[in-house]
């Protein structure tokens, strides 16, 4: 069994398409497909359902993924402890995370990094973070910026690294707009814009919610955070969000609460018991990731 025959499957795997899969890892789409029927034939079994549009693994391909990524990872590792003898940072660093983070500025952290180590490619993911803590404890990302749930993440560990108050954000004319502070309970009749369920920030304001027994309305659901202020300044609803976000370039007023409520808590989760690449323990040291 190649290792390269595994890399290849990763990608196909990931990227559920062999034409992008061949793209990815820079080899003909032909060399690519004779190689996965290589492998297919020397493990005895199909790995692949395929169409014409897409690919999905089947049973078997499924469970020879997580050891393929164990194995290519292994690999990896051992380069990397030569490459760091001679001082040189190489392979590849696979990082996640959300739109906005507070003071916490992703691209100037990649920029830093990149100009210190090109030789490392780059691949980042902005999702929510349930779906970012789930591509780190599956090895597809070496770690990611995520809100801090409220249950343990087996398998993930977390490192804070700041922590805001919540605020209302209304529209200008809002009844509410002109008052200094809130209380949570001033709340209980409004509609709400939030994101979508499963994201934790939603889920800290459902819990603070709930806490003070209001049963809220959210009527508009949105997944970028720009169009969500422009849905509250637009009157259509009220959001309950970070501190940080009244930083942004909108018209909404923003209200603090003056209740004690949960902080919204950003942190940076790895794998837990899995040996960080070179390149991930190299981006990781940054200053800017020093509480």
């Amino acid at each position: 069994m190649e290792l390269r025959h595994l890399t290849y499957f990763i990608a196909v795997a990931e990227e559920r398409h062999f034409t992008r899969a061949a793209q990815r890892v820079h080899v003909a789409q032909s060399g690519l497909s004779t190689a996965i029927r290589s492998l297919e034939r020397e493990l005895g079994a199909e790995l692949f359902i395929r169409n014409t549009r897409s690919v999905e693994l089947t049973d078997a391909g499924r469970a020879l993924l997580a050891e393929a990524r164990h194995t290519v990872g292994a690999a990896e590792a051992a380069r990397d402890a030569v490459a760091a003898v001679q001082g040189v940072v190489t392979g590849r660093l696979a990082i996640g995370t959300l739109q906005c983070l507070g003071g916490l500025n992703v691209s100037a952290l990649l920029t830093r990094f990149h100009r210190a180590h090109p030789g490392v490619e780059i691949r980042l993911r902005q999702s929510g973070s349930t779906e970012l803590l789930g591509l780190v404890h599956g090895g597809d990302l070496d770690a990611a910026f995520v809100s801090v749930p409220f249950v343990e993440q087996p398998g993930i560990t977390l490192r804070p690294l700041s922590a805001e108050p919540l605020l209302l954000a209304c529209a200008p004319d809002h009844p509410l707009a002109a008052e200094r502070q809130i209380g949570v309970l001033d709340l209980k009749d409004e509609t709400f814009v939030d994101f979508h369920p499963g994201w934790i920030t939603r889920d800290l304001t459902d819990r603070v919610l709930a806490a003070a027994c209001i049963e809220r309305r959210v009527a508009l659901e949105a997944n970028d955070v720009h169009f969500l202020l422009d849905l509250v300044a637009g009157g259509l609803g009220v959001a309950v969000v970070p501190d940080s976000f009244r930083h942004k370039r909108t018209t909404a007023k923003f209200v603090p609460l003056a209740d004690e409520v949960p902080h919204w808590e950003l942190a940076v989760a790895t794998p837990t018991g899995r040996r960080l690449s070179a390149a991930a323990r190299a981006f990781l040291s940054d200053p800017a990731l020093t509480p």
